[in-house]
């Protein structure tokens, strides 16, 4: 049997509080399960009637995140890259979060792997 899973990685240079760091998360969360669901239905599908696994992963960098994002877009693995609207705590387009999947564990895990738990 195939694991899918969501991984959602948060930006910590950031300083965000827990709760915009939850919401961010939330956003990449569902911006991208959406897409999966458009492009993918039977993979989505999948995850969904397994339990919707989810893990949230940090970086500490503008560069880190994005240069995950390019890779996950090479290997053609599904993403959204959520940038915030500031109206808040953070100034218009700062990336925050970036929502990978739902797809194959074993191939998110090729290149989120090596990331530590929020």
């Amino acid at each position: 049997m195939y694991e899918y899973k969501q991984v959602i990685i948060i930006r910590t240079d950031l300083k965000m509080s827990t709760g915009k760091k939850c919401a961010q998360a939330s956003h990449a969360s569902l911006s991208s399960s959406d897409l999966v669901r458009l492009q993918n239905k039977k993979v989505w599908k999948n995850w969904k009637n397994t339990g919707q696994k989810k893990v949230v992963l940090k970086v500490n960098s503008k560069e880190s995140i994005k240069e995950i994002h390019m890779k996950l877009l090479k290997e053609k693995i599904t993403c959204f890259l959520i940038k915030d609207a500031g109206l808040t705590q953070l100034d218009p387009g700062t990336i925050t979060a970036l929502g990978v999947g739902p797809a194959l564990s074993i191939e998110i895990d090729k290149i989120t792997g090596d990331l530590k738990l929020l």
